[in-house]
């Protein structure tokens, strides 16, 4: 009797305990105590926001994916779209893999089983509808399902860059084009628009020295924005006194640029209604002394200044910490970035963080448009950055390579790839059959 009140007492004990922990839990914002596992890269920042995924009781839909991915797979004509599985032909496809629901290759909580991606499913994914594409294309016969996606061949969602059409057409790339030059958005300004320290309308005790001096010698004061503009709601000088305008205020003037911000690492907390994402939260390596720093539109441009020379290259290396941002200041394409600076290269030939990563968004004439302000759009996948960015420099294929190389990327691209892609060798073969034959 004595061992069962004990063990009576200590089981009571224990629930006490345990209400207490969760009452405390479900009394803060923390929620981490009810993940299932780790999140991956690429949600852990939103991972106490249960709700940005979890919609419904039901679990994750469809709907809560595309909510933050669907203009991304729409622009990149997806290759694999819900839409191609609804179709009664490919029903029997269905019941090997259910490709109409992310969550059949993207599960989140499985660190242990998420690949790059965030990817679940084993690396030969590919066999459930493709297993006879040795048949249809003897030239794949010496290929493994689980190469489809390692040798630069394919991707399931986007391929612009891997289409066969794209990369017959530049097999004969030289590595380094002959007159590089990026696009760069320049704004028109109106002269006449022009507002100096004296034209200045904020309160006496804002309108600090510095303020107004760093905001005089802006785009914004060029442009006939003052100080009213952002700290004030559209300007009206009834509306109270913002002394801290957040992106809500810059989206008024710059959508574009705000939905690529809120779409990636940097602003995709703030999106998800969270507190702006810190360095501190990071699982990449980050510079000690940034760890505090928020997140917003200010951390990269500055309050006031507004200077994208300076976000473009020394905001990044202010922050990050790791292997390829610190092996950039010694890279070739840092060195032109350098040159561009100082006016020994024209405009648009230097290559800062901001020129891969937050490339200029053209039209369909090359007409620049807006920065993407998504440091991520250009990773997911990498092959994104051929077409964007990379062969406004390089060939295709060098390009390729390099970036197919973990080891060159690391090391901020400062030797040549040493991979070598099978992509190449099967279009030049494919050339030369075409070709054999048309001499037949």
């Amino acid at each position: 009797m004595a061992t069962k009140r004990w063990m009576g007492w200590i089981l009571g004990f224990g629930v006490i305990a345990m209400a207490g922990y969760f009452a405390k839990t479900l009394g803060s914002d923390d929620r981490r105590v009810f993940l299932p596992g780790a999140t991956s890269h690429g949600h852990y920042q939103i991972e106490l926001q249960c709700s940005a995924c979890h919609s419904t009781w039901s679990g994750v839909t469809v709907e809560a994916c595309t909510e933050c991915h669907g203009q991304e797979l729409d622009e990149a004509d997806d290759s694999h779209p819900a839409a191609k599985f609804r179709d009664p032909r490919n029903a029997d496809r269905l019941e090997r893999l259910d490709a109409r629901q992310c969550v059949t290759c993207h599960i989140e909580h499985r660190p242990s089983m998420t690949r790059e991606m965030g990817v679940t499913l084993p690396n030969d994914y590919c066999f459930h509808c493709h297993s006879n594409i040795a048949e249809e294309r003897p030239s794949h016969e010496p290929y493994g399902f689980d190469t489809c996606q390692s040798g630069g061949c394919h991707n399931f969602h986007d391929n612009r860059a891997l289409t066969e059409d794209f990369l017959s057409a530049h097999t004969s790339d030289p590595d380094l084009q002959p007159t590089p030059e990026r696009a760069v958005v320049v704004r028109a300004i109106d002269a006449k628009q022009t507002l100096t320290t004296l034209d200045h309308d904020a309160p006496g005790a804002f309108a600090t020295p510095r303020a107004i001096d760093d905001w005089a010698s802006s785009a914004h004061a060029r442009a006939g924005v003052n100080c009213s503009g952002c700290h004030r709601s559209n300007g009206d000088a009834a509306q109270p006194w913002v002394e801290a305008p957040d992106h809500t205020t810059c989206n008024r003037c710059h959508e574009d640029e705000t939905r690529g911000f809120l779409g990636g690492h940097h602003g995709m907390r703030l999106a998800s209604g969270l507190s702006p994402m810190t360095p501190e939260m990071a699982r990449r390596p980050m510079q000690p002394n940034s760890h505090a720093r928020k997140l917003d539109c200010q951390a990269c441009h500055g309050a006031h200044a507004y200077e994208t020379t300076f976000a473009a290259e020394e905001a990044c290396l202010g922050c990050h910490a790791d292997e390829h941002s610190l092996a950039h200041r010694d890279s070739a394409h840092a060195s032109l970035w350098t040159r561009e600076r100082a006016g020994e290269v024209p405009r648009g030939r230097g290559v800062s963080c901001a020129a891969c990563h937050l490339p200029t968004v053209v039209d369909l004439q090359g007409k620049p448009l807006y920065t993407q302000h998504n440091q991520n759009d250009n990773l997911r996948p990498n092959e994104k950055m051929v077409r964007s960015v990379c062969t406004t420099c390089h060939g295709v294929e060098f390009a390729l390579r390099a970036l197919a190389d973990h080891e060159a990327s690391k090391q901020g691209f400062a030797f040549a790839a040493t991979s070598t892609l099978d992509t190449f060798a099967l279009i030049r073969n494919q050339q030369q059959a075409l070709a054999d034959t048309t001499v037949q």
